[in-house]
């Protein structure tokens, strides 16, 4: 089974609009509304991948039972811990084929609520074979809280795929017990060795390369259009993909990472759990409904993809 954690999940609001006008009224005649959260966009995919799942996280009052109602509609198992504040909103204003994003900060959550988080995870964890997490921490948890749930796995021998940013990545990256895989783009690379930018692929190369990230199993590195950078052991790949009409980037990053955690789960070959990866981080692209793929085309794009090694 995979498990699938979203510390602050929300309700992610989309406002589709043909022109967003400033210091005036706009309408929208087609708001969505979906349970949102990275983690669960990606418990979403798999759930279409028919993949075995459950959800987990945290949530509080009116806007957590939404999320519950939402998942259960879906056909997607979940079992969260209850928290006293509310869960969240978070807002995208899609217009002028550009998305401007409105996102609260959450609730703040307490320390007894964290361990009774523990509780639930570690029952879970009993069953599960890969333990997915994503997305940013709650206020109320330490910055190292990650690093909590990566000493679980660590005992239960459960690889671990964690697709967060800023300081909770840094010191997960740095903790004794390294997630599996990671998901950066080169941007959040840059942040964790300290560097102002990397300009090209020889300065992302080198930095996959650095102390810091050398130990990690698989790190692979967004690059949009451009596909992928993707570290695995001792080896770099290229993953050059197909140019796509983007209808909706939003959840993209999380389809790319249920299609990492299909392919672990199932023990496929790095290479073809990276182009499955890349493939429905696309179909989701095409899409107006975040968190939702088109099978349909996905073995035209597995085709098209390209995954070569780079000399070091």
């Amino acid at each position: 089974m995979i498990v699938t954690v979203t510390m602050n999940p929300s309700i992610d609001i989309a406002y589709p609009l043909a022109d967003f006008k400033l210091d005036t009224v706009n309408r929208c005649e087609a708001a969505r509304k979906t349970a949102g959260g990275k983690g669960l966009n990606v418990s979403r995919i798999l759930h279409q991948l028919d993949e075995p799942l459950r959800a987990t996280g945290l949530l509080g009052g009116a806007l957590g039972e939404f999320i519950k109602r939402n998942l259960a509609e879906a056909g997607i198992a979940y079992t969260f811990s209850e928290i006293a504040q509310e869960t969240r909103n978070c807002i995208a204003i899609l217009h002028n084929g550009e998305q401007t994003e409105i996102l609260e900060s959450g609730p703040t959550v307490s320390e007894a609520e964290l361990v009774n988080f523990h509780h639930i995870l570690k029952d879970l964890l009993k069953e599960a074979t890969v333990l997915a997490i994503s997305g940013s921490l709650p206020k109320g948890a330490p910055t190292d809280f990650y690093n909590q749930l990566l000493d679980m796995a660590h005992d239960k021998h459960i690889p671990v795929v964690l697709d967060t940013s800023g300081a909770s990545l840094l010191a997960a990256v740095q903790h004794a017990h390294q997630p599996y895989l990671i998901k950066p783009n080169a941007e959040e690379v840059a942040s964790l060795l300290g560097i102002s930018e990397i300009t090209n692929l020889t300065e992302l190369k080198n930095s996959l390369q650095s102390e810091l990230l050398r130990e990690i199993p698989v790190i692979v590195v967004s690059l949009g259009s451009d596909g992928a950078l993707v570290k695995a052991g001792e080896k770099i790949y290229k993953v050059d993909i197909p140019k796509i009409e983007v209808k909706n980037p939003v959840g993209s990053g999380d389809s790319t990472v249920a299609g990492l955690v299909s392919g672990i789960y199932h023990k496929q070959p790095l290479t073809d759990y990276v182009k499955k990866a890349m493939v429905l981080g696309m179909l989701n692209a095409q899409e107006a409904t975040t968190g939702y793929v088109n099978l349909a085309n996905y073995d035209n794009f597995y085709r098209q993809i390209k995954v070569s090694e780079v000399e070091s």
